[in-house]
């Protein structure tokens, strides 16, 4: 069975992988940062969450070329989860591994594709066969890793949980040169004008075809069983909300006549892909999860893509805000709003955030950071320095 796996270990033969080769010929490419996160001593089990199509894979090829400098190749194992029909083979092959190599390196690349996957790991945690091993899975749906992480109570080690994303702003002005940004400021502008069409997906940077990254989202919805005539639907509504607040009973409104129950399961599923995330009412000191959630897309290529694929286009202002919410989120991990005699857009770690495509034409108190057009690429780039 070890036989059968060999072509995805080219390493093993002394081959160069083939995502690594990809990534040596990619005009821009960097070395993912979160690889140094994961921890490489016995025993560990780490977890690596993020979208489709934000480098996991590449980043998982990278970290084993820089491991086979160091230790035998014939100790690491890669498996692609999604060739395997169940857990049982899946169990049977690490343990058939683990009769040969001792110390060894296993990577479980998209574990989400697999049902149950977690019954090929657990049993050999328990009876100690991996106690000398590292283990690390990636997964493409924050709620069902999550909630398999949950299966392992005591049972990680040293292991970590990481979370891959799309660039930053900064980062993407990095990956294009630029280091002094303040005395490069006109480039800084053309490239956000870029990053708003582009976002911070890797493949999009390198000029991989937008329907490529699309289909494997898709692809996503179809395996998880969504219909993509209400993934369409659910799209469509959203766009003609955003940026403003919304419920998911206002959404299944502007739908065909699905309920809002319908409307919610999907919202929250396109969450646990990292999609979108939800920005919540605050009061005070009170977060009113039950009232009206700012929705927004988790990078400006995924707004572009799905606002095309449901042929519904949003108000210009919400690529805008979309961008400011989601670095706000990246950097302090909260967002919320507020609503008051005004509005204030994004409120995170004591920052209150204004956002505005154009002028601002009101006054808002001096605690309040607005936003106009020209101003977000600087405070973009200075809330990551």
């Amino acid at each position: 069975m070890i036989e059968e796996v060999a072509k995805f270990n080219p390493w093993w033969e002394d081959r160069e992988d083939y995502h690594v080769r990809l990534w040596r010929a990619q005009r821009y490419r960097w070395r993912p940062n979160w690889i140094d996160e994961l921890s490489l001593e016995p025993f560990s089990l780490n977890f690596v969450l993020g979208p489709r199509q934000v480098g996991k894979t590449t980043g998982i090829k990278i970290l084993i070329s820089e491991l086979i400098k160091k230790i035998e190749p014939e100790r690491i194992l890669y498996l692609n989860c999604e060739i395997f029909p169940d857990f049982i083979t899946l169990r049977k092959l690490i343990e058939e591994f683990l009769k040969e190599e001792k110390e060894p390196f296993v990577f479980l690349d998209e574990v989400t594709s697999l049902r149950e996957w977690w019954k090929a790991v657990k049993p050999l945690i328990d009876a100690g066969e991996l106690e000398n091993a590292v283990i690390t899975v990636t997964g493409s749906s924050a709620l069902k890793v999550r909630r398999d992480m949950e299966l392992f109570p005591g049972r990680r080690g040293k292991g970590k949980t990481v979370e891959v994303l799309p660039l930053t702003f900064r980062g993407f002005v990095e990956v294009y040169g630029i280091k002094k940004w303040r005395l490069r400021y006109d480039e800084v502008l053309e490239l956000f004008n870029k990053y708003l069409e582009i976002g911070g997906f890797p493949g999009s940077i390198n000029g991989m075809p937008v329907d490529d990254i699309l289909g494997s989202y898709v692809g996503e919805f179809v395996r998880f069983d969504k219909s993509l005539e209400i993934m369409k639907e659910v799209f469509s509504s959203l766009m003609l909300t955003i940026p403003s607040a919304t419920s998911f009973r206002s959404l299944a409104e502007k739908t065909s006549g699905y309920s809002y129950k319908v409307v919610q399961d999907y919202l929250e599923f396109l969450r646990d892909l990292y999609v979108l995330e939800f920005a919540y009412l605050k009061g005070g000191s009170r977060v009113l999860y039950k009232r009206e959630k700012k929705i927004f897309f988790r990078d400006p290529l995924l707004l572009r893509l799905f606002s095309l694929w449901s042929g519904t286009k949003p108000v210009e202002s919400a690529i805008y805000e979309n961008i400011v919410q989601e670095h706000l989120y990246r950097k302090f991990g909260e967002i919320y709003y507020y609503r008051n005699r005004y509005e204030i857009d994004a409120i995170a770690d004591g920052l209150r955030v204004e956002v505005k495509a154009g002028k601002a034409h009101r006054k808002y108190p001096r605690t309040v950071v607005v936003l106009e057009k020209e101003d977000i690429p600087r405070f973009l780039i200075e809330l990551f320095s």
